[in-house]
Formats: C-alpha cells, sequence, structure tokens
C-alpha cells in the first residue's frame, strides 16, 4: 500500500484533531526504542521488498513493538556508492548490496561472479550457505561492516542477441555486446574473443535499436521491465554469471541492540532472505514464458565448452590471483575445478 504526501499530511492533521482516538496508535510509534532504517536498490514491487515488509512487521510483532524497522526501497536514499558511504558512518543502519559492488571495498566479494562457475542454483546455495559465503562474510567483517548469514537471491544472468542465438563460445567471436562498467566483465567476453563494450544502462536500448551493439546480458527480469525484447531477437539461457545481495548492518547499531533483540532480527531477516529466493526463481520461471510471448526465441547452450575456452584463455588463472588460493579454493570446492 503506498501513501501519498497529501495522505500523510491529511492523516497528520487528523491524528492531531483527533488526538484522544488516535493517542493510542502513537504511543504504539512512539514506544519503538530502536527505529532503524533498511535502504536498497531495488523496486517496491520486487520481491525483495515485499519479504522485507513481511520481516519488518514479524520483528516487530516479536519484539512487542520494541524494534521498527522502515524500509527505503528505490535508491530513495541515494546511489549503491552513496548507501554504501552511509551504512559505514552509520547514516543509515541497514542496507542489501550485489557482491559485485561491495567488492570495491571488499575485493572477495565478487567472487560469487566469476564466469561460468554455477551451473545451478542448487550449486549457488551449496557454496553461499556454506564455506564460500562464510569467507566472503568474515572478508566483510573485517571491513568493519556486519552481515547476516543468508545472501538475497539476484539471478543468473542470460545473454540477449538480435543477429544469432548464442550456442557455444565460437557465437561470441566478434560478438559486439554491451557489458556494465567492471574488469570482471569486460575481462571474460574478451576471453571470449567478443567485443565487449562498457554502456551506461540508461543508453543500452538505444544502442541495442541502433545496432551499436549486437547484444547484452542481463537477469530475465530486466531484459522485461527494460523491454529489451522489442530490440532484441533470442535469448540464449547461458546464466553466466549469478549475483546475489549482501544484507549488511551498521556495526556500532547493530551493537547498540541487546542480544536477544538481535536474535530476533537475524532470524526474521535470514528467514526472509530463504523465502526471497525461492520467489525469485518463480519470478524468473513464468518471466521466461512471458518473453517468449513477446517474441524472443529461447536456447539454453552447454556450460562445458564456455568453461573450458575461460580456462584455455587464461581467465581462471587471472582471477584465481586476484583472490588468492584461499577463497579460490572454497569456490572450486563448491562448483568443481575451475583452472
Amino acid at each position: 500500500m503506498s501513501f501519498s504526501r497529501r495522505t500523510l499530511l491529511k492523516a497528520s492533521a487528523a491524528t492531531a484533531v483527533l488526538g484522544g482516538l488516535s493517542a493510542p496508535h502513537v504511543a504504539r510509534a512512539e514506544s519503538a526504542e530502536f527505529i532503524y532504517k533498511y535502504a536498497n536498490n531495488l523496486p517496491d514491487t520486487h520481491p525483495l521488498n515485499v519479504r522485507a515488509k513481511e520481516m519488518a512487521a514479524a520483528i516487530k510483532s516479536e519484539t512487542n513493538g520494541k524494534f521498527d524497522l522502515q524500509i527505503f526501497p528505490n535508491n530513495q536514499l541515494g546511489s549503491d556508492t552513496d548507501m554504501l558511504s552511509q551504512i559505514r558512518s552509520g547514516g543509515v543502519e541497514f542496507f542489501t548490496l550485489s557482491g559485485l559492488i561491495l567488492s570495491t571495498l571488499v575485493p572477495a566479494a565478487s567472487i560469487n561472479g566469476i564466469g561460468f562457475a554455477f551451473p545451478d542454483y542448487d550449486t549457488v546455495w551449496k557454496a553461499m550457505d556454506g564455506d564460500l559465503g562464510g569467507f566472503v562474510r568474515g572478508e566483510i567483517k573485517k571491513a568493519g561492516l556486519e552481515v547476516m548469514d543468508k545472501i538475497w537471491d539476484n539471478g543468473f544472468r542470460q545473454t540477449t542477441s538480435s543477429t544469432k542465438p548464442i550456442t557455444g563460445p565460437d557465437d561470441l567471436k566478434g560478438f559486439k555486446i554491451r557489458v556494465p562498467v567492471s574488469p570482471l566483465w569486460t575481462s571474460m567476453f574478451k576471453a571470449f574473443d567478443a567485443a565487449p563494450a562498457s554502456i551506461n544502462f540508461s543508453e543500452v536500448y538505444s544502442a541495442l535499436q541502433t545496432k551499436i551493439v549486437e547484444g547484452q546480458e542481463n537477469p530475465l527480469a530486466i531484459i522485461s521491465t527494460a523491454k529489451l525484447y522489442e530490440v532484441q531477437k533470442y535469448c540464449s539461457l547461458t546464466n553466466h554469471m549469478w549475483d546475489g545481495f549482501w544484507f549488511l548492518a551498521n556495526r556500532r547499531a547493530w551493537e547498540k541492540l541487546p542480544q536477544d533483540v538481535r536474535t530476533i532480527v537475524a532470524k526474521n531477516i535470514n528467514a526472509a532472505a530463504v523465502k526471497e529466493r525461492e520467489d525469485t526463481a518463480k519470478l524468473n520461471a513464468n518471466l521466461q514464458q512471458e518473453l517468449a510471448g513477446k517474441g524472443l526465441t529461447f536456447n539454453q547452450p552447454a556450460v562445458a565448452p564456455f568453461r573450458d575456452k575461460l580456462r584455455t584463455a587464461g581467465f581462471y588463472a587471472e582471477w584465481k590471483g586476484k583472490y588468492g588460493d584461499q577463497a579460490w579454493d572454497l569456490l572450486e570446492k563448491a562448483v568443481g575445478k575451475l583452472s
């Protein structure tokens, strides 16, 4: 339910006039001992925010109104970079951030985005709920932030094209593809002998429309909401990268909470993360049908040839050097030998 500013002002005026009637409600709001802000970059309707609202209500109820979690979706409090700085300073108490972006502060956090490492969700959760996730959380804590145990799902990334389906690594040779401004993406597509172009997302549609690039890569939800199916013919379910959101907390704010409150907050956040993972998987399954109905032709290439190509091109060896042996060994323990 969303309220306009005018509705809120009217409600405030009514509260002032009907002080006696509204008093219990106002008193309840004021009785919260801890009012903490949770910021994120996703729309209100995304499964993450739907589950966060349920979670906030459960926490309030289980702490008898002592803890009030206020949610600020859709970059309301600034860009990811702004909010990362706010969570560190204490301007916000909680924030969810992609590991690929968090890597500017915690280099190990982008390891989940290594190309073609994860063949499926089972392998993702085995790694991220297991030793690899534990290692990354340890690195996040060393950087001065607290982090919840369960990572939330942002989904696998898929490859679209206006010229041909991507059936194997050879189809990427010379392929003009838009990538985000990030060394991990650029180095991966260069290893396939593709022609990656770093283009801001706001310009992707027109770059595809005017054929500056032939293709792009993103989770299905973004392909749908950005209407990229209007300027692309093929969608290859390459699952070439998986990304998730770490639920971060400001350390001083976290340590200020009594242990019993902390236990309730963490329990509900982690439970909501697991539900959000299920929601996102369902959403992606429905989106494939919906996008096929809008004219996208789907195919699912085998992963092994892509991995082989990255191996022989030295991509895995290069990134193993960047992440270090310990992190890389934990990744391979979950997904099998890469380098």
